[in-house]
C-alpha cells in the first residue's frame, strides 16, 4: 500500500483512499485532494517535513503524518514504466 509519503521527487500518483477524519479531511477535500486526483511530489523540506505536492494546478504542503494517511496508486508511463 503506497501513500503520498512514498512518492519521490517528480513522481506522480493517483489518490485511491483518504484515511483522515474531521476538519483536516474536509479542508483537503475542499482543496481538491479527492479520490482520483493526480498528485506530483515536488520537494521536501530539508528535514523532510513538510512535503510539497502539485495537485490541480497549485502547490500544497502537507506534513508527513498527513501524507501517510493518503493512499495512492503510482502512475506509469505509456511503456508501463514508473
Amino acid at each position: 500500500m503506497l501513500t503520498l509519503n512514498d512518492l519521490k521527487k517528480n513522481e506522480t500518483g493517483i489518490i485511491t483512499e483518504i484515511h483522515l477524519t474531521g476538519l483536516m479531511k474536509c479542508r483537503l477535500i475542499d482543496m481538491g485532494v479527492t479520490t482520483g486526483a493526480a498528485v506530483t511530489m515536488l520537494r521536501a523540506a530539508p528535514l523532510g517535513d513538510p512535503i510539497e505536492f502539485h495537485i490541480l494546478g497549485y502547490s500544497l504542503s502537507l506534513r508527513r503524518n498527513e501524507a501517510k494517511k493518503i493512499i495512492i496508486e503510482r502512475t506509469t508511463d505509456k511503456n508501463g514504466c514508473n
